[in-house]
């Protein structure tokens, strides 16, 4: 590997901005590398341990060995485990998305915590969710963090960043899904509500949704809560609202 080609892979681990040039990512781990779609994986490079540990794994794959001191210079971990891999990002359109006839989004306005949106990626797969829209203010899904704590998900759930929420959901009202907002002025609790096709904004984890953001919801919904507690985690809270989503349409 070459000195310059070390430094592109420390710019993709370290910049946003690198990784949206290049439309590329990067992924860590045995997991995380062996759930990369093979048709966007682009390279992958092991360490010489790994290589001798996992020969059967990798005896199908295209891979470069790398020392061990050039591999640490490239991962984004505090114990690496000797594999990773670069990979083309997906595209997603927002029109294809919203025109699917299956029936919950999450729209989320600038998430800045990677493990929140990984968080919500990985829930977001579990809940059966349909795609994620985030606002140009949400934290970079392709963080190191955020692929992490998506733990797969983030191959198979889909998802756009927009700038523009308002046409966003007045596509989405268009097409008859109805517009939620997790807000503290809600008069219906969550799990009052008769989900359908349905959409739910969630808000920056300090300061919530934005007035005019909040505006565009048809009903806003609140969670209860006990104790002194004003709010929840942004994830968690999505997360509730997911699966009641889910509950809702079992019943």
């Amino acid at each position: 590997m070459t000195n310059n080609r070390i430094k592109e892979l420390v710019a993709l681990k370290d910049k946003a901005k690198a990784r949206r040039e290049t439309a590329t990512y990067m992924v860590e781990g045995i997991k995380m590398c062996g759930e990369a779609p093979a048709d966007k994986v682009l390279e992958t490079y092991v360490t010489q341990g790994f290589k001798k540990q996992h020969e059967q794994w990798l005896k199908d794959r295209d891979y470069e060995v790398v020392d061990d001191k050039v591999f640490n210079r490239i991962s984004d971990t505090m114990t690496p485990q000797g594999v990773l891999s670069v990979l083309k990002q997906p595209q997603f359109s927002l029109d294809d998305l919203i025109k699917s006839e299956a029936g919950l989004y999450m729209i989320l306005e600038d998430i800045q915590d990677p493990g929140n949106l990984g968080t919500i990626i990985r829930t977001a797969e579990g809940a059966g969710v349909t795609a994620v829209i985030m606002s140009r203010g949400c934290v970079d899904i392709y963080n190191p963090k955020t692929i992490r704590s998506t733990m797969g998900s983030v191959y198979r759930v889909p998802f756009v960043y927009v700038d523009d929420l308002a046409y966003v959901t007045s596509k989405m009202k268009e097409n008859g899904i109805t517009i939620y907002a997790a807000h503290l002025k809600g008069k219906r609790l969550y799990d009052e509500v008769n989900y359908k096709k349905t959409a739910f904004l969630i808000g920056n984890e300090g300061n919530g949704l934005k007035d005019e953001t909040a505006a565009l919801a048809d009903e806003y919904i609140k969670i209860p809560m006990a104790g002194k507690v004003e709010s929840l985690n942004a994830a968690v809270a999505a997360s509730i609202l997911m699966y009641e989503y889910g509950r809702s349409m079992r019943c």
